[in-house]
This record gives structure tokens, sequence and C-alpha cells, in this order.
């Protein structure tokens, strides 16, 4: 099913590494289950000695949580190999407002996050109401949000995602619980997590590499394909999420690999876009 194959099997030589930026849910997991090929992936970056990180807009977990459920599933890596929505959203503050203050609605990871970035949390006159996935999403905070706003407070958000995939179906992800307050306040929050480019260059950054040496692995278009597009990365679609071929054909950018599920791609052998341009 990929979209351009290499005809010789032979890993190609080259004078730079090769990184990986994989997404999590639909591409290596969906929900407690492991996808078809995840594991023999994993190991062949661990062979090949290829950086590699796991990028999901999932900010409700902390890296060490991800890491046990990964390791559950059978795919044992360490804590560095994760970078979430909400270390995007603490590196974000760091940059533009050090020493800020938040109203937040969100969940463990991201209010670890913000924590490690010295981030006070208050609904007192706070600089900024962030909001991310989280099981103690109520309407008095709905409430309260709406009215910090209006009150002057900046609008962030983790991710832009309206749903996130469980083995029982879809269920409401950060785009939507943002909603209510958006069409309260009229204000649109700033999303942090991908496709923002701030969060891929934060990703790269972690890893080490130039955006011409990186892969971006996703089941989304909106999110992962096109965040890797605008950061300059070679992109590879997997099937075994949300998105169908059919689906993805529809979109004006397209990305440089489609895949049944992430276990068909080599990471010795697959073409990146300086490969095919050199």
């Amino acid at each position: 099913m990929k979209k351009e194959t290499k005809t010789d099997k032979s890993p190609v030589k080259r004078s730079y590494d090769k990184a990986f930026i994989i997404d999590m849910d639909g591409v290596i997991n969906r929900g407690r289950s492991l996808i078809h090929g995840a594991i023999e992936f994993v190991d062949r970056l661990k062979m090949g000695n290829h950086r590699f990180l796991f990028l999901t807009n999932n900010s409700y977990y902390t890296p060490y949580q991800l890491n046990r459920k990964l390791c559950g599933l059978g795919i044992d890596v360490g804590e560095d190999h994760f970078y979430t929505s909400a270390m995007a959203v603490a590196s974000f503050l760091l940059y533009q407002k050090p020493g800020c203050s938040a109203y937040v609605i969100g969940g463990k990871g991201l209010l670890a996050e913000l924590d490690k970035a010295g981030v006070s949390l208050t609904k007192h006159n706070p600089d900024y109401v962030i909001v991310g996935e989280t099981e103690e999403y109520n309407y008095e905070k709905i409430i309260e949000a709406t009215l910090l706003i209006q009150e002057g407070a900046r609008f962030i958000a983790t991710n832009p995602d309206i749903t996130g995939p469980t083995e029982r179906g879809p269920v409401p992800a950060c785009g939507a619980l943002v909603a209510p307050i958006q069409k309260v306040t009229g204000v649109a929050p700033y999303f942090l997590g991908k496709p923002n480019p701030a969060m891929m260059y934060w990703a790269r950054k972690k890893l080490g590499v130039h955006s011409a040496s990186c892969f971006m692995i996703g089941d989304r278009m909106d999110t992962d394909i096109i965040g890797g597009i605008e950061s300059g990365m070679t992109t590879c679609l997997v099937l075994s999420g949300v998105t169908t071929k059919d689906a993805a054909l529809r979109f004006p950018y397209q990305p440089d690999y489609f895949f049944h599920n992430i276990g068909e791609i080599d990471p010795d052998i697959i073409l990146s876009r300086r490969d095919r341009v050199e």
C-alpha cells in the first residue's frame, strides 16, 4: 500500500541519521490493544540505532504513564522517548512568559508539566486559561473559564482533536472540550499540539535532528500529516487509525507514503525526501 517503493532492499548509505516521530493512538495502539506490527517496528528502530520519539496530542498522561502503558503492551522504551502536547504547552509558556499564572482544566499530564515549568495555578486574575484532556470536566469549570477569558485571560489549549479513539469508539477530546468556552466568549484558543509547527520543532529539538532527516508517522491527515509537511518532514500515513485512503485522497496535501500499518515500515530502507532529491 506504499505510495512509493524502493526496488533495492539493501539499506541506503547516507552521511546523516534518520529519525522517526511517531503518533501513538491509531498507530501504535488503539486503547489497550496493540496495533499489528508495532512491536516489530520498534524493534527495527532499536536494532538500527535510529532516533525516535512518540508524539501524542493526548495531554492527560505523563511520560511515565505512557511508558508503563506501552510496557504493558510489550513495547519497552524509556520515558525520554515521549513528547506530549502538555510538554509543548509548558515549552511555549517558558518561552513566552516565564513565571506566569493559569487557570487549568486538565489531567495529571498537563498539571505535571506546568508544575515543572513553574506555572502558578490560580483562578484569581490568571495570565492564561489552559484546557486539556481531563476526566473532571464540568459546568462549573466551563463557567469559570469563560468568565476569566472575558476578564482578560489569554486562552490556550493542548490540542485541536475533536475526538480520541477508544476500543468502544470515538470519545470527546480537547477540541470538543473547548467548544462551549469558545462559543460563549467568541475567543478561539491557541492550540499547541499537532499540527502546530512549534510542537514539531520542540520534538525535533529533543531528538537533535534536522527536519530533512525526520519522518512523521501518523494516522490523521489534519494533525500528523499536515504538521509533518509544514515542518519539512517526510510523512507516512498509516491506515490503522481514523483515516481511510479514500478520505485521505480528498485532501489537497498528500503524505509521502501510505501504509496499512506501522509494521510495513522498514526504517533502514524507507527513503526520506532528502534521499529522493539526492
